[in-house]
């Protein structure tokens, strides 16, 4: 096979199972397969990482003499007879689940990833009910570490390596790595310490790509609980319109069959006294009119201090003072208070929201289960309105435009209105592209007056930014 760089404009002709196949040069295996319509099992491999070829779940024959390629690592080659499933390769591929089943919990039951969990399902389609090989000394019981934001169960971890890659390459944070070798290979954080203590800033993201329940969200669902059969307290919930693409992806259903009105209506079923829009919240608006939105009319003097650098986690905060603390005097984080008279939770497909946030905050994963409890059908549910909070904010009829922003990887422009004086504010979507911003702000060759950085790598449905609220906000003239 070739060496040279690919090119995207040749195609490459080849034999999948059989099956004539046309793909771009610098196509991988798997990628051709998938096309074809070819299942090849996987684990390590993850559509937001680089080439893995760690767990080799995934090999494949493809040299006519049993020679075998990782499919998620390899890329075609004109003339290809490749073979993704023999009795062989299936051997091969239940060896090797045999062979991490070994080392993890049996705890299938009572996981929280189960049903979800990529191990499981994996173990499923091979056929796997026991593992041959299992051990009892073979298998350490590690302590379970928690924190208001991630669980770490390293028990269950079959070192894939995905959240070291997220954490590093797609964050650059770097709070945690690999460490030692042979049958002590782990994942961890720099000298064995704990998360809190180290550079992580909680955004997630070794969460959102763990294939099994190694790290996963603090679950906020018993305290919901209990505030909904608390008779002295009012409660609320306050969701994105948008996020009901998280609800459909959870729970396996059709696009669009979970609307913002069905969960309006999910959500009162539960025992929430109130849902609100969080697009347009009267609180949010409220707080970046008297605090955001003061501190940039105040800069639009002579020589304004400016881009100020917004988020949407805590944990932005700690970035910026880990890695730019010269910025650190730009930074105003989202930092709702509780309320007074009710209960407030705020559901968010985003677990970095969790970290030191004043309200309990649920995932998706969370009220989906609290759904399920409560027995809700989101097929045949009926749909509801929101409520209205105290202050009305209302729809702008002027809400941004959002576009590409030229020169910036993972960034959304749009023109804002303070009183008439347009301002431009930039959408940044995780901390890997947040660099680049902030690097080009310390050099001055960032024109936004607002910079906010939110804590994925790329959109979220159902996670918008403050972008309509504070749009809203902007075009108000008090």
């Amino acid at each position: 096979m070739s060496h040279h760089k690919p090119d995207p404009n040749k195609n490459v002709n080849l034999t999948i199972d059989d099956l004539p196949v046309t793909v771009p040069e610098g196509t991988r295996i798997l990628e051709a397969a998938r096309k074809a319509g070819i299942f090849i099992p996987t684990l390590c491999e993850h559509p937001d990482l680089c080439k893995r070829a760690v767990c080799r779940v995934c090999v494949v024959e493809g040299d006519g003499r049993g020679k075998l390629f990782a499919a998620c690592a390899s890329d075609v080659w004109e003339g290809a007879n490749i073979v993704t499933n023999n009795a062989r390769l299936a051997g091969i591929r239940k060896t090797i689940v045999e062979l991490i089943l070994a080392n993890h919990p049996q705890e299938c039951l009572t996981c929280i990833r189960s049903k979800s969990c990529e191990l499981q399902s994996l173990a499923e389609q091979l056929g796997i009910r026991e593992s041959v090989f299992r051990h009892e000394t073979l298998h350490r019981k590690l302590p379970i570490t928690e924190s208001s934001t991630l669980v770490r169960d390293m028990d269950k971890c079959v070192k894939c390596g995905r959240c070291v890659e997220a954490c590093q390459e797609l964050q650059t944070v770097r709070a945690i790595n690999s460490s030692r070798r042979s049958l002590h290979y782990e994942i961890s954080a720099p000298y064995g310490q704990s998360l809190s203590d180290g550079s992580c800033v909680f955004c997630g993201q070794c969460a959102r790509v763990c294939p099994v329940g190694a790290l996963y969200e603090h679950d906020q669902s018993a305290e919901a609980w209990t505030a909904l059969a608390s008779p002295e307290r009012k409660t609320a919930a306050r969701i994105d319109p948008e996020i009901g693409a998280a609800f459909d992806r959870v729970l396996g259903l059709p696009d669009g069959t979970v609307s913002a009105g069905k969960l309006v209506t999910s959500f009162k079923r539960l025992g929430f006294d109130r849902v609100f829009n969080a697009r347009f919240s009267a609180n949010a608006a409220a707080e970046l009119s008297g605090g955001l939105l003061k501190r940039i009319k105040d800069g639009l003097g002579e020589k304004p201090k400016l881009p100020l650098i917004t988020g949407c986690w805590q944990g932005l905060s700690k970035f910026i003072e880990n890695y730019y603390g010269d910025l650190a005097d730009r930074v105003c984080t989202d930092t709702n208070q509780p309320q007074e008279t009710e209960k407030t939770l705020t559901i968010s497909p985003c677990l970095a929201k969790k970290y030191k946030a004043h309200e309990a905050i649920l995932t998706v994963r969370e009220a989906t289960r609290m759904f399920t409890l409560a027995g809700i059908d989101f097929v045949n549910l009926q749909e509801s309105p929101f409520d209205e909070e105290a202050v009305k904010c209302g729809e702008t009829s002027k809400q941004a435009v959002f576009h590409a922003a030229e020169g910036f990887a993972g960034a959304e422009e749009a023109e804002l209105s303070i009183k008439g004086s347009r301002v431009k504010l930039l959408i940044v979507y995780g901390l890997g592209n947040a660099r680049r911003i902030l690097d080009s702000i310390r050099r001055g060759g960032c024109d936004a007056a607002i910079v906010e950085i939110l804590a994925c790598p790329e959109k979220q449905a159902g996670c918008s930014p403050i972008s309509p609220a504070l749009a809203e906000a902007m075009q108000t003239d008090e």
